[in-house]
This record gives C-alpha cells, sequence and structure tokens, in this order.
C-alpha cells in the first residue's frame, strides 16, 4: 500500500516557569507548569509518526511530552542555552485516527523556565490507490 506524509502545525508560544520573570519573553504567555493542550486531526490510520519541537533555553532533561495524555518515553526536549529545534520520534504512546492532544509538562523539580515555539506533529497515513 502506498504512504503519503501529513503534518500538523501547533503554535504554542507559552513560556513554562516557577516565575514569568525569569525569562525576558514578553511575546511568550505565561503558563506555569503545562502548557495548552492542543489539539489536531489525523483522518487516516497513522504509521512512522514523529514530531519537531521549538524551544527556547530549555535548562533541564525532565521535561515531559504528553500526547493524548500519555507521556512520550524517554526525554523529550534536551538541554540548550537559546533556541533550538528538537526531532523527537513518538514512543511509547500512539497517534490515533480523529482528535488527538499534544502537551507540555515541566519537571516541578527543576526550578526551570523555558518557551515552546512552534511543533509540528508529522505521520504517514495510507494513500488509496
Amino acid at each position: 500500500m502506498r504512504q503519503r506524509a501529513n503534518y500538523a502545525l501547533l503554535n504554542f508560544g507559552e513560556h513554562l516557569g516557577i516565575d514569568e520573570r525569569r525569562l525576558d519573553v514578553p511575546w511568550a504567555e505565561f503558563v506555569g507548569d503545562e502548557s495548552s493542550e492542543l489539539t489536531f486531526e489525523v483522518a487516516a490510520e497513522p504509521d512512522a509518526s514523529y514530531l519537531e519541537v521549538q524551544a527556547y533555553d530549555v535548562g533541564s532533561f525532565d521535561h515531559e511530552i504528553h500526547l493524548n495524555g500519555e507521556p512520550l518515553s524517554g526525554f523529550d526536549v534536551p538541554p540548550a542555552k537559546g533556541w533550538q529545534y528538537w526531532m523527537d520520534a513518538i514512543v511509547g504512546t500512539e497517534l490515533r485516527v480523529g482528535e488527538n492532544s499534544l502537551q507540555f509538562v515541566r519537571d516541578v523539580d527543576s526550578g526551570d523556565s523555558f518557551v515552546v515555539g512552534n511543533v509540528v506533529v508529522n505521520w504517514k497515513e495510507p494513500v488509496e490507490s
């Protein structure tokens, strides 16, 4: 069966942290320990999925990305000063046909503040011949 690539672009633009004064990012909405839970649609059975994350000033390995309420396995966003663009395989949970949700959860023990910019969720789906 033939497949094609598909994707969803999610714009978070949110600052996670214990104090909004920790980072000078007035363009990002301060949200505390959890980002908004953004949703997107998958129309056909997904396969080989991954996501690409744009993040700013991440200081800890222990933050999590939740897909449909379940954490991805392994570390999700590695520490880096300034902006970074990170790709992560979707493992430990799955995309599903229909509505899916994505959320970032800050490790409250880290004392870290960071920003989540755009996220692209990618997957393959079958194409009817």
